[in-house]
């Protein structure tokens, strides 16, 4: 602007009141203006925390030159709660030297991506501004909270068992089950001599024996039931807990838009596979998991596997799997989060509101238990309250 000035007033000598500026300029330019070359180091204690849990975040920064202030931004993933101190910090370091970024985070239920580090800088004048990117990659998952819980399901009526579950094999056993062809291999002490002599043909007695039986665990992530996604997802993970104190192999099924199905096994390592499963599920607009159910029935369920259903059963798909379920002759143990239960109505109408939404579920509650075991669980109670209210524990 001065030297516009000075040349529409023909005042050559204004020129030089913009030497001082530019000689600050030349100074920015030649020795306040860095490459922001930087080595980060995101310090966390381990990738798995329990949701809710407070984590510290400790981001080191080691300069390679001379930053006389830079800004330092921490990408924050949406899924943790920031509750001390903050993600960004302005510094002024050294050649060689390192600094720390400190803050502390809660951890919701899913998979949490750090995936940057942004940096800032203005040299001292205001002259010019500098901003870096840099990729720094993190990851830690927010598992879900589990509870002890007792064991809802057995493969004899709706008897609650604890420990060995009673389930047909054929040899020998402890009780008779039926009569059946001899077949190549099977000792000859089970071979029933009478049957033989009256059919003609060899035949073999088979017997039930103590053994675990394989559960099936059914996770249902519709949007509708999203208030009560996350209860859903702790009691699926507690019981897998429990399956896997007892010895008992198990599958596990999350109806998403694509479903997941991860294939029946036991241990801690099939169960920590299962739970990292779990922390990723999310709502699903598009829920098919009456369709999804009855094709992985044809494909991949044992015949003789113990389902548990958990599901708030607020969609018409939902109901529909559930008889899918029972159709196919399983037996299936429900366990329904009332979605209801986790809101606080604010007025009056809300109550009212609350009240009459409770009285049409129980309706559709007392339709379903033609089809399995429905525990009715009010979210504000323990899930062990809930089993042992139906159980009689």
């Amino acid at each position: 602007m001065v030297l516009l000035v000075a040349f529409l007033m023909l005042r050559w000598n204004m020129a030089y009141i913009t030497l001082p500026i530019l000689w600050a300029f030349f100074i920015a330019a030649f020795f306040f203006r860095p490459s922001l070359d930087v080595e980060l180091e995101r310090v966390i204690p381990h990738n798995r925390f329990l949701e809710g849990q407070i984590v510290e975040i400790v981001l080191k920064i080691r300069a390679k030159e001379r930053i006389t202030s830079v800004k330092v931004v921490d990408d924050l993933p949406s899924g943790l709660e920031l509750v001390e101190g903050s993600n960004w910090k302005v510094l002024s370091l050294r050649p060689g030297e390192e600094k720390e970024l400190r803050y502390k985070v809660r951890v919701k239920r899913g998979i949490h991506e750090f995936n940057w580090v942004h940096l800032t800088y203005r040299d001292p004048f205001r002259f010019f501004r500098i901003e870096k990117r840099i990729e720094h990659y993190t990851e830690i998952v927010g598992v879900p909270k589990i509870e002890d819980v007792p064991t809802p399901y057995s493969t004899k009526g709706t008897k609650i068992t604890v420990g060995p579950l009673p389930s047909p094999r054929v040899g020998e056993g402890v009780e008779f089950h039926a009569i059946r062809e001899y077949q190549p291999g099977d000792p000859l002490k089970i071979i029933n001599w009478k049957a033989t002599a009256r059919t003609g043909k060899v035949m073999a007695n088979e017997f039930e024996s103590e053994r675990k039986v394989d559960v099936i665990f059914i996770v249902d992530a519709s949007a509708k039931g999203e208030v009560v996604l996350d209860y859903t997802v702790r009691a699926a993970a507690s019981l897998m807990l429990n399956a896997m104190n007892e010895g008992t192999s198990f599958g596990m099924v999350l109806a998403e838009a694509v479903p997941l199905w991860v294939r029946i096994d036991y241990g801690k390592r099939h169960f920590f596979k299962c739970i990292d499963f779990l922390s990723t599920a999310r709502p699903d607009k598009n829920n098919m998991i009456s369709y999804q159910v009855e094709h992985l029935i044809r494909s991949r369920f044992p015949p003789r596997a113990q389902i548990v259903y958990l599901s708030p059963l607020l969609t018409d798909e939902s109901r529909e799997a559930l008889k899918v379920m029972s159709s196919y002759g399983y037996r299936v143990v429900v366990i329904s989060p009332n979605p209801y239960t986790a809101f606080e109505p604010k007025s009056r109408e809300e109550e009212l509101a609350l009240r009459l939404l409770s009285l049409q579920r129980k309706a559709v509650l007392k339709d379903m238990r033609a089809y399995g075991v429905i525990i009715d669980w009010d979210v504000r109670k323990p899930l062990k309250t809930a089993i042992a209210e139906v159980f009689k524990l």
